[in-house]
């Protein structure tokens, strides 16, 4: 037999009815009621939960920063506090929480006071830890070097984090597998095809651009070798040119120009037989 947790009277929770608001001016409707609600409760704090939820378009940027500035001017106008909870698309739990793990446009970034993330451990499930991504006006006191432990916990019904103490985020990181560098550098390789540069893409990885660059150019390597193909008796010359082959017999080296220039790399022999080594 469980447990039902009693919340304080002056916890109120809404939801949107679908069968009662509209598919146009969906955005702008949700912020008058979220205002409504916010007045007749008398309510200084307001959680939004879920960002992405409320605002189909976050992921442009226009939008999403059309739709977070109607929400600061609603807070500003009644004096209110703000938590708008952000969902994060599927992420490398190797790499640490960066800006770049916000779902939506990253312009959504820059509207903010205060962001902080929370992040699975990968040393046990039950395991959370919050960090500081971004302060605007206070202390920096919770990032990669100590962030806040807390494993989650039910008592009397009431699923809440139960605090565990401090510690560095990359204790709670998984080790990378040559699997991850994998996926990393084959999804560095399409932001670069899509046309994005080196120092976004840096942002995007988490990696130096240093980093980002020689993956690029190690791939760009790989696609300018042209292999050569073997030249078939009495074609020498239709798919490379051959240099002098000097007396049958005789054994010269014999360098090959392939499509892409001088291949001064190969070299080859011809034995008494004609037969290239």
């Amino acid at each position: 037999m469980g447990y039902r947790h009693v919340f304080s009277d002056n916890f109120y929770r809404a939801e949107i009815d679908p069968e009662r608001i509209g598919v146009q001016h969906y955005e702008e409707a949700i912020i008058q009621d979220i205002e409504f609600a916010a007045v007749q409760t008398g309510a200084r704090i307001v959680i939004i939960d879920n960002l992405t939820y409320l605002c189909n378009s976050s992921e442009k940027g226009d939008v999403a920063g059309l739709f977070i500035m109607k929400l600061m001017a609603l807070k500003k106008k009644h004096a209110l506090t703000l938590l708008i909870i952000s969902h994060t698309p599927k992420r490398n739990l190797s790499n640490p929480i960066t800006q770049n793990d916000l779902a939506g446009s990253k312009k959504l970034y820059n509207f903010f006071d205060n962001v902080f993330a929370i992040g699975q451990s990968a040393q046990d499930k039950r395991i959370k830890f919050v960090k500081q991504v971004k302060v605007r006006a206070s202390e920096y006191m919770y990032d990669s070097d100590n962030v806040i432990v807390y494993e989650i916990t039910s008592e009397d019904g009431y699923v809440r984090f139960l605090h565990k103490g401090y510690g560095k985020e990359s204790e709670h990181l998984r080790d990378k597998s040559e699997e991850d560098e994998s996926q990393v550098r084959s999804y560095i390789l399409t932001c670069h095809r899509e046309g994005k540069s080196v120092r976004e893409i840096a942002d995007l990885v988490n990696r130096s651009k240093t980093s980002v660059h020689r993956i690029i150019a190690r791939e760009k390597n790989k696609e300018d070798i042209t292999p050569v193909e073997a030249v078939p008796p009495g074609d020498v010359g239709q798919v490379g040119q051959v240099g002098h082959l000097g007396q049958l017999g005789q054994s010269e080296p014999v360098q090959v120009h392939g499509k892409s220039g001088i291949r001064e790399d190969l070299v080859f022999e011809m034995d008494e037989n004609h037969c290239f080594l």
